[in-house]
């Protein structure tokens, strides 16, 4: 039996490739907007922007930001085979640029009195990644 093989029949966990570059210049101290401008297809830097923008009040912005990253990171999990539905670890750290900036959509959704999208991104973070869900909560 291979490791992680899901033994209920559902899709394989999707594991996004690593780009350690946006994460290293975040932890570096450069500023998300010169990230996403260097690496404008990295989640993490736009759901790094969205929560900046939320932390000071622009719920607006936050918002914008967020939707940039879940697209970005939609089009990323596509490319590593995910169908629409399945497990993306938390876990696999590649993967929480993606679900941080789900999070911070369904927060900003939330904000702005988008309640039906809060409910989708909420359930559909669960979905992705109970994990997730809890520490990002």
């Amino acid at each position: 039996m291979a490791i992680h093989e899901n033994l209920l029949g559902g899709p394989p966990p999707t594991h996004l490739p690593d780009d350690p570059g946006p994460r290293e210049l975040l932890a570096a101290g450069t500023s998300p907007a010169e990230v996403a401008a260097r690496y404008p297809t990295s989640s993490l830097a736009w759901a790094q922007l969205a929560d900046d923008a939320f932390e000071r009040g622009g719920v607006v912005e936050s918002y914008a930001y967020a939707r940039t990253g879940y697209h970005r990171g939609l089009d990323a999990l596509r490319r590593s085979g995910w169908k629409g539905h399945g497990p993306v670890p938390w876990e696999h750290e590649p993967n929480r640029g993606f679900l941080r900036a789900l999070h911070a959509l369904a927060r900003a959704a939330q904000a702005i009195g988008e309640k039906d999208e809060y409910e989708r991104c909420t359930q559909f973070l669960r979905d992705s990644s109970q994990e997730a869900a809890d520490v990002l909560g």
